[in-house]
């Protein structure tokens, strides 16, 4: 007669641990949009600020439209780019390096760098830069945690069961991290 009984509340017990896992997977995962919402937001910061610091130095640098054009085009594919973080990733890689190149342009122009508003325009990127950071690593934090519960025993049965997958973490190529942020101090 308690065997019913004892089946009953173990068939309870796991129904209640699956819809509280399923529920945790849920949260994470609006979780996990919502903080690459924050990174997207700080990356259009970042590209509305390009084409003053364009214009600004191309008042100063006119014989430098190579530079001036590769920074263009590298902020409008990134800004295109709306696809996975690893394409994103790959996309503001050629974009940071785009944009060395301009600050390195604007460093062999004294006037250019004495100018009031390439200096506020150099403030608000050098704040957007660490804005972006922030939002990154509090992306891939989310990530890691989500890829965590998908690989640990058991909530990976519950994960494998709704189909939740791993995702991707956000990441810049070593030798940009490793140069940092774009040099915006002269």
């Amino acid at each position: 007669m308690e065997v019913p009984y004892v089946v009953g509340g173990l068939a309870l017990a796991v129904g209640v641990w699956v819809l509280v896992s399923y529920n945790r997977f849920v949260e994470q995962r609006n979780l996990i949009r919502d903080s690459w919402s924050n990174v997207e937001t700080e990356l259009q910061r970042r590209y509305d600020l390009i084409p003053n610091l364009v214009e600004t130095v191309r008042g100063y640098a006119t014989h430098e439209q190579r530079v001036l054009v590769a920074v263009t085009d590298a902020r409008a594919r990134a800004e295109s780019n709306h696809g996975d973080p690893a394409a994103q990733a790959a996309d503001e890689n050629l974009f940071v390096a785009a944009l060395r190149q301009l600050f390195a342009v604007a460093e062999a122009y004294p006037e250019l760098r004495a100018s009031r508003h390439f200096l506020e325009l150099q403030s608000e990127l050098t704040d957007t830069e660490d804005r972006i950071q922030a939002a990154r690593r509090f992306y891939n934090a989310n990530v890691r945690e989500w890829n965590r519960r998908i690989q640990s025993v058991p909530s990976n049965v519950v994960a494998g069961v709704f189909s939740f997958r791993e995702e991707q973490y956000f990441q810049v190529e070593p030798t940009v991290r490793e140069a940092g942020a774009p040099s915006t101090s002269f």
